[in-house]
């Protein structure tokens, strides 16, 4: 064998294609190579839930880039950073959006925090959710959708099926993990498409000490105490801690520590 034929082009993106025996990883695998030809965001979902629909019943729901600050729901357009597949029923998303504003949506709450696929199934089991906090999976039943798969992919996007039914048992661990690979190569793909630039410019610049005043704050250490550890006078960790509630764009500490947590400042 030659050396060129083990050394790839690192401007190729595109997976090679090993000899996989089952026919779904093939499927799967055949299409994060060829999505790369898909020339619509159409052709990118619908090529994805040809193969998932009628092997495991999952269909395609769509794909969501997430805002970079977590509850700019004014940042989600369809067309732009919102990609429905064909079939999924528009009053469902006309309805989230209108009601999403009042609503914390938990369930993409913890899709946005988690870096792992998930079920609707898991997410229930994990949450819990009481009250005002069910009205996104009662939207769902609403529309018929008993169970969801979601992929998170690079903390930015989410790639989502749905089922009238259960997930099912064949959707086990090896196909879960050739599905991500296709997930993130088909967000790839949309990424592309949409042109969608990076919002770094607009992504708040922290410093060093005001991203350590929102770490110690968010373990519960006292005012005082924080600015004896950080070696600082009370009215300089004070100074910090406004402008890092200026930069992001919050009216106190509490909601501070919260989105610096969501923006993934700090854990």
């Amino acid at each position: 064998m030659s050396v060129s034929t083990l050394v790839r082009d690192e401007t190729d993106i595109r997976p090679p294609v090993p000899n996989f025996p089952d026919s779904l990883a093939c499927q799967l695998l055949e299409y994060s190579k060829g999505v790369f030809d898909a020339v619509t965001p159409d052709e990118v979902l619908g090529q994805l839930h040809a193969i998932t629909s009628r092997s495991l019943h999952l269909n395609m729901f769509g794909a969501i880039r997430f805002p970079q600050k977590v509850m700019d729901w004014g940042s989600l357009k369809v067309g732009e950073t919102v990609f429905l597949h064909g079939k999924v029923a528009k009053a469902w998303w006309e309805e989230w959006i209108r009601q999403v504003p009042h609503k914390l949506p938990v369930g993409f709450a913890l899709a946005q925090m988690s870096l792992v696929p998930h079920s609707l199934t898991d997410a229930l089991q994990i949450i819990q959710p009481i009250g005002v906090d069910r009205w996104g999976y009662e939207l769902a039943l609403k529309h018929g959708i008993r169970d969801a798969y979601l992929f998170p992919v690079g903390a930015r996007w989410l790639l989502s099926f749905w089922s009238s039914k259960p997930v099912p048992k064949a959707l086990n661990q090896p196909i879960k993990i050739v599905l991500a690979g296709a997930a993130s190569f088909a967000v790839l793909r949309l990424d592309q498409l949409a042109g969608l630039v990076r919002d770094t410019a607009h992504t708040p610049s922290l410093t060093p000490r005001e991203l350590a005043v929102l770490r110690l704050l968010s373990i519960g250490t006292p005012f005082r105490d924080l600015a004896q550890d950080l070696g600082l006078g009370v009215e300089t960790v004070r100074t910090h801690l406004r402008k890092a509630q200026r930069k992001l764009g919050v009216r106190n500490r509490t909601q501070a520590v919260a989105e610096a947590i969501r923006q993934r400042f700090i854990l």
